[in-house]
C-alpha cells in the first residue's frame, strides 16, 4: 500500500509517499480501507522528531482516519465489512489501509462524508476529554478557548455552547476569529500576550470557570489571572513553550486547578471508554448538524507536505485534511 513516510526528521520536505507492507489486523481490530485521514499538530511534532509513536503503535503518521470496514480480527463485535467508520488511531492514517482497536472507532453518521468525517476523532475527543471529562464544564459556567480558530479549538466552541456555556475565544488575529465568532464564542485578540484584564472585564470581574490552553507556558501566568474561584485550566498543548513562573498565591486564592493531558499515551481500554463517551453525547448532534468539523483545505496524500506547511503557517481556520484516490 502507498503511505507517507518521513526521508528523516525535518520539515515538510522529508514526507514521502513511499510503498509499505499493509498492516495486519489482530485480535480486537479492525482494519480499515481509508478514504481521507485528518492532519493535526502532533503529526508536525512527530515529523520533527519531537513526539515519538508510544510502544506497539504504528511508526507511520497519522492520529484519524475515516474509510471503510474490509475486515475484522478475532473478537470484533457491533461491525460488519463494509462499514462506514471514523476512528482515533494510535498511528498509520497517513497510509492507504490502517488497523485500530475496535473501541476506537465509530460508525460515521450518513449526514457526515469523508472528509469531514476524517476531521471529527482527534479534535472533538480531545476537546470533549477536557472541557467536559475532565474540566468538569457545566451550563451557565464560562470557557475561554485559546487558539479558537484551530481545529480543536472550533470543536471545543461547539462543545462548550452545546454544554451551555459561555464562551470566550482567543486568537493572534480578528480576522481568524470570524468562524469561531459564527460558532458562538466571543472574541478576544490577546495584545503582547496580555488578555487577563479583558477577560475580567467581559466576565464583570468573575473570571472563568475553564481555560482550554493549547498555548502553554507564554499563557499561563496570564491564564491564572483570568480564573474564577474554582476555575480549572486544561493545558493540552504547548505551542509558546513548557517552562513558565507560577503564582501560588494566585492559585490558592482562587482555588484553582491546572490539568495536563494528552490523547496519545492512553491505554486502549481508556481510549475506548473516551470514545463512547462521546459517542453518546456526541453522534447524534453530528448527525443533525448541531456540532461539525471545520475544514480548512483538503490535499491529495501525494500532497502531504503541503498541508504540514497550511499548519505551520498559523493562517488557516479549521482541520486540513487528507484524500485519497477511493474518497
Amino acid at each position: 500500500m502507498r503511505a507517507i513516510v518521513p526521508t528523516g526528521v525535518g520539515g515538510p520536505e522529508v514526507l514521502q509517499v513511499v510503498e509499505v507492507p499493509d498492516p495486519v489486523v489482530g485480535p480486537g481490530e479492525i482494519l480499515i480501507d481509508v478514504h481521507a485521514s485528518g492532519v493535526n499538530r502532533a503529526d508536525l511534532m512527530q515529523r520533527a522528531g519531537r513526539y515519538p509513536p508510544p510502544p506497539g503503535a504504528s511508526p507511520l503518521l497519522g492520529l484519524e482516519a475515516a474509510g471503510v470496514v474490509s475486515a475484522m480480527g478475532a473478537g470484533v463485535e457491533g461491525f460488519a465489512v463494509g462499514d462506514r467508520v471514523m476512528a482515533l488511531l494510535n498511528g498509520g492514517g497517513y497510509a492507504e489501509r490502517a488497523t485500530v482497536p475496535a473501541g476506537q472507532a465509530l460508525h460515521v453518521p450518513d449526514a457526515l462524508d469523508d472528509v469531514q468525517a476524517a476531521a471529527v476523532m482527534e479534535v472533538f475527543l480531545t476537546a470533549w476529554q477536557a472541557l467536559k471529562r475532565l474540566g468538569r464544564l457545566a451550563s451557565g459556567e464560562t470557557a475561554l478557548v485559546h487558539a479558537a480558530a484551530s481545529g480543536v479549538g472550533t470543536a471545543a466552541i461547539q462543545i462548550a455552547t452545546s454544554l451551555g456555556a459561555r464562551v470566550i475565544g482567543t486568537s493572534r488575529s480578528v480576522e481568524k476569529l470570524a468562524v469561531p465568532v459564527e460558532l458562538g464564542a466571543e472574541p478576544l485578540v490577546p495584545r503582547d500576550g496580555l488578555f487577563a484584564e479583558e477577560v475580567n472585564r467581559l466576565t464583570d470581574g468573575r473570571g472563568v470557570d475553564v481555560i482550554f490552553d493549547l498555548v502553554g507556558a507564554r499563557y499561563l501566568p496570564e491564564n491564572v489571572r483570568s480564573l474564577a474561584r474554582g476555575g480549572r485550566i486544561v493545558c493540552i498543548g504547548l505551542l509558546a513553550g513548557r517552562e513558565a513562573p507560577l503564582d501560588l498565591g494566585e492559585m490558592l486564592a482562587r482555588h484553582a486547578t491546572i490539568i495536563g493531558m494528552t490523547i496519545r499515551p492512553l491505554t486502549t481500554l481508556q481510549k475506548s471508554e473516551l470514545t463512547s463517551d462521546f459517542a453518546e453525547w456526541g453522534l447524534p448532534r453530528l448527525a443533525d448538524g448541531r456540532i461539525s468539523p471545520i475544514i480548512a483545505a483538503t490535499y491529495p496524500l501525494e500532497s502531504a507536505a503541503e498541508a504540514h506547511r497550511l499548519l505551520e503557517a498559523n493562517n488557516s481556520v479549521g482541520k486540513a485534511v487528507l484524500t485519497f484516490p477511493n474518497t
